[in-house]
This record gives C-alpha cells, structure tokens and sequence, in this order.
C-alpha cells in the first residue's frame, strides 16, 4: 500500500503555499471532486487518500511559482516531505502543455477531467442565485460557449477531461454537480 502524508499535513502545506482564498478553495474542490471520482471509479478505500491529496495539491505552487509549476511543487516541495510518486505524476499530468506528460492512469485522467471544469463550474455558479442548487448541465454548457465568459479556462481541456474518463461532457458536469451541491 503506498502510504502519503495525513490531511492535516497536506492542508498545513497548502495554506503556507496559497494565500488566495479563491484558489485555496479551487484545490478543495478539486480534492472533493477526485475523492467522488476516486470512489465512483471503485478506487479502493485505502487509496482514495491519493486521489484527494492529488487534487488539493494540484496547484500548490501556482501563485507563489507560476512560471515553474508545476514543476516546483513536484520536485521541489512535494518529494522531501515524502509525497508518492503516483500523487506527483498526476499533478504532472494536469498540465500536460507545461511538462509534456500527457494524463494515463486513472488518476491522472481524473485529475486532468475534474481542474478545469471544476473552475468553470465555480465561476457559473457565482452568477447563479442557487449557487450549485438546481444548476443543470445545459446551463454550464451554454455558459462554455460564451467565450469572453471565463476566459482563461481552456474549453477544449474540458472536453478533453470529460474523454479522458469516458463520459460526454454532460455527464461529467452533471458528476461535478452533484458533488458541489
């Protein structure tokens, strides 16, 4: 069993890392939605620590090293403190323009499929009453076509990240849903 340090370790490191609360929050949920991916997927119970910990740390280096990353935090921050290599490669993977490493494994993909969306997603619910209640996925999906709307969120991530684990992009805003609501 590959072991990876405690929550409370792993929060200690991104509050020292992150100040903005908006991408603190990102992280948390991202960390929400890989841990619903982790165990939609029947990811055992024992390794779905990975996946949350893959996705609260995914942009631990981006405010403070945003040329580097996500190169600092996986080599310079993460492997002395004795994160696994499996929680490395799938940060790698989650910008794959940045590190040529393209998403394989299923938290890789999972990864790659829940950041993105996950930070469209937000920024549609800021703009809705309800927030998350009552959002439909047509609504997410008209909102991506509006292309001054979140400008800086890559569309073509997104439907690539809804592939990447085998779901049509309605589906997989529909997953996403369901977790933030």
């Amino acid at each position: 069993m590959i072991t990876v340090p405690d929550r409370r370790s792993s929060e200690m490191l991104l509050a020292e890392y992150v100040k903005s609360d908006n991408l603190r929050e990102h992280c948390y949920m991202v960390a929400k939605a890989m841990e619903k991916s982790a165990e939609a997927a029947g990811v055992e119970e024992s390794e779905r620590e990975l996946w949350w910990t893959a996705g609260l740390l995914h942009d631990l280096d981006w405010e403070q090293y945003p040329e580097q990353h996500p190169h600092q935090a996986t080599s310079q921050i993460l492997p002395p403190l004795g994160y696994p290599q499996i929680v490395i490669d799938a940060i790698l993977a989650h910008a794959p323009e940045r590190t040529g490493r393209e998403p394989v494994t299923s938290l890789e993909c999972n990864l790659f499929a829940c950041d993105e969306l996950s930070g469209f997603m937000k920024a549609v619910s800021l703009m809705r009453p309800n927030g998350f209640t009552d959002m439909e996925p047509k609504s997410v999906i008209k909102k991506m076509k509006d292309k001054r709307f979140a400008a800086t969120v890559s569309r073509s991530d997104i439907r690539k990240g809804a592939d990447l684990v085998n779901r049509d992009l309605a589906e997989q805003i529909s997953f996403l849903i369901e977790v933030f609501s």
